[in-house]
């Protein structure tokens, strides 16, 4: 496959990882009142933690795979959401084999450093997906070689790069607030 198929397929990701995040989260905010809701809620939440950590294992090897193997060079912005979402993909797929080991998982500390990460992380990657469109916002922070508001590719006239970054952090600040169902031993 070459690398525009690639981007056609990470770009399909991550608009199904966005309708599915938001058809969670506006079942979450009828939890109470829809028994649809509570229904599908209910029976996702046991599932969130492993597909958290896929989502986000996806889009590190998406970002890796763009910049090392197609040789897109990320810019400043992009680091600094790698530097937010590379964290997250190793602490979710440490908690996901923790929690099937049988060992528990400090929600304590595990949850908010989650979503510390991940609202950093899509606080930067809207400002830059924003910066893509309006180049004026630049305030400075990118470099002239490597200027974030170029885009390397763009799927559906709206899908780039960092984009995709943001469905991946918001899907990760959903999911990993859903109220804490622990699977049945049929589900593991």
């Amino acid at each position: 496959m070459n690398h525009a198929t690639f981007e056609l397929l990470f770009a399909m990701l991550s608009v199904a990882t966005l309708l599915g995040t938001l058809f969670i989260l506006v079942a979450r905010l009828a939890y109470s009142s829809q028994p649809w809701a509570k229904n599908t809620i209910d029976g996702f939440a046991p599932i969130a933690l492993p597909l958290t950590a896929a989502i986000t294992t996806t889009c590190m090897l998406g970002s890796l795979y763009f910049s090392e193997v197609v040789n897109y060079l990320p810019c400043r912005l992009c680091w600094f959401q790698r530097a937010m979402m590379y964290p997250l993909a190793i602490i979710l797929l440490v908690a996901t084999g923790l929690r099937y080991s049988g060992r528990p998982i400090s929600s304590r500390l595990f949850q908010p450093l989650v979503v510390a990460l991940a609202t950093i992380g899509a606080l930067i990657s809207t400002y830059h997906w924003f910066e893509e469109r309006f180049p004026n916002l630049d305030s400075g922070v990118c470099d002239v070689k490597v200027p974030c508001s170029f885009v390397w590719f763009e799927q559906f006239g709206f899908v780039t790069l960092a984009f995709m970054a943001f469905t991946g952090f918001l899907a990760t600040i959903v999911f990993s607030t859903l109220p804490k169902i622990e699977p049945t031993q049929e589900q593991q």
